[in-house]
C-alpha cells in the first residue's frame, strides 16, 4: 500500500514538473515557430507550424536592426565586465578569507550589501560624467565590472576559506610573494567556483537593459537588448522580423549556459559540501 501511495506521488510529482516546464518552454517555442513564418502567419500569433520555412527573416534582422555591431558590443562588454569581476572578485575574497578580523568581516558585509541593494543612477552617471566615461565603451564595462564585484565576492569567499593554509604556510615558506602564492596556488583551486561566477555574471551582463538604457545614448554603442527595444518600436507590426530578432539575442547566451551548465552545477555543490 506505501508503494503505491509513493508511486502515485511520483507520478503527481513528474506531472508537476512537466506542466511547470510547459510553462517556461511554449513561450519559447512560440518565438522561434513564429520566427520562421510569413508576416500574415506571425501576426496570428499561435502554435501553428509555418507552410514554409522563411528562414530569410534572420537577414533581414541582420541587416535592418544593425545586429552585427551589437553582437560585437554586447559580447566586448559582457566578456570584459566578467573578467572585472571574476579577476577582483577573487582577489578580495581571498585577502578577506584569510584576514579574519572584524575590519575584514565589515568590508564583507558591506561589500555583499551589494547584491540586494539598488544602484543609484542619478550619482552613477554623475560619477562617469566627471570621469568622462558617459557614451564610452570603457564607462560601461567598468560599471558592470564594479556592479558585479560584490556577486563574485559572495560566492567566492567561502569556497576560499575552504583552502587549507598550510598551502599559504608552504609557499611562502619556499619563498613565494604574495601575488605569486595568490595566481599560481590559490586561482587554480578556485576553478569551479570561478567558472560558476563567471558564466552567471556574463548571462547577467548580457541580459541587462537598464544601465545601458540610461548611460549609452548612441546606437552604435548599443548592446543586444537596446537594439531589440529599438528594432520592436521600427518594425513592431512585423512580429516575423521581431520573433527572428528576439531569437538572435537569446541564441548566443543560451548556447553558453547549454555547453556550461554542468560547470554552474559542479561549481556550486562543490562549495556546498565544502562549506
Amino acid at each position: 500500500m506505501n508503494r503505491t501511495r509513493r508511486q502515485v506521488y511520483r507520478i503527481i510529482q513528474y506531472l508537476v514538473a512537466c506542466l511547470i516546464s510547459l510553462v517556461v518552454v511554449i513561450p519559447f517555442v512560440v518565438i522561434v515557430n513564429n520566427s520562421l513564418k510569413t508576416r500574415e502567419e506571425a501576426n496570428r500569433m499561435n502554435l501553428a507550424l509555418p507552410s514554409k520555412l522563411q528562414w530569410e527573416n534572420y537577414r533581414v534582422a541582420i541587416e535592418r536592426g544593425k545586429l552585427g555591431i551589437s553582437f560585437f558590443n554586447s559580447t566586448l562588454y559582457s566578456a570584459f565586465a566578467t573578467a572585472i569581476a571574476t579577476l577582483v572578485g577573487a582577489m578580495t575574497a581571498f585577502v578577506l578569507a584569510r584576514r579574519k578580523t572584524r575590519f575584514s568581516q565589515m568590508c564583507y558585509f558591506f561589500l555583499v550589501l551589494g547584491i540586494t541593494l539598488p544602484i543609484n543612477l542619478i550619482a552613477l552617471i554623475r560619477v562617469m560624467q566627471v570621469l568622462h566615461l558617459v557614451n564610452t565603451r570603457l564607462g560601461i564595462i567598468l560599471v558592470y565590472g564594479g556592479m558585479n564585484v560584490s556577486f563574485a565576492v559572495f560566492i567566492l569567499y567561502g569556497f576560499v576559506g575552504t583552502i587549507p593554509r598550510e598551502l599559504d604556510e608552504a609557499a611562502i615558506i619556499d619563498g613565494a610573494s604574495p601575488w605569486h602564492l595568490f595566481f599560481r596556488i590559490i586561482l587554480p583551486l578556485l576553478r569551479p567556483a570561478l567558472t560558476t561566477v563567471a558564466v552567471l555574471t556574463f548571462m547577467g551582463i548580457w541580459n541587462d537593459f537598464m544601465v545601458p538604457l540610461y548611460i549609452l545614448n548612441r546606437a552604435s554603442l548599443w548592446p543586444m537588448t537596446l537594439a531589440v527595444y529599438n528594432f520592436f518600436g521600427l518594425y513592431q507590426q512585423e512580429w516575423h522580423l521581431v520573433f527572428a530578432d528576439i531569437v538572435l539575442t537569446c541564441l548566443p547566451i543560451f548556447v553558453i549556459y547549454l555547453f556550461s551548465q554542468r560547470y554552474i552545477v559542479s561549481g556550486m555543490i562543490a562549495g556546498a559540501v565544502k562549506q
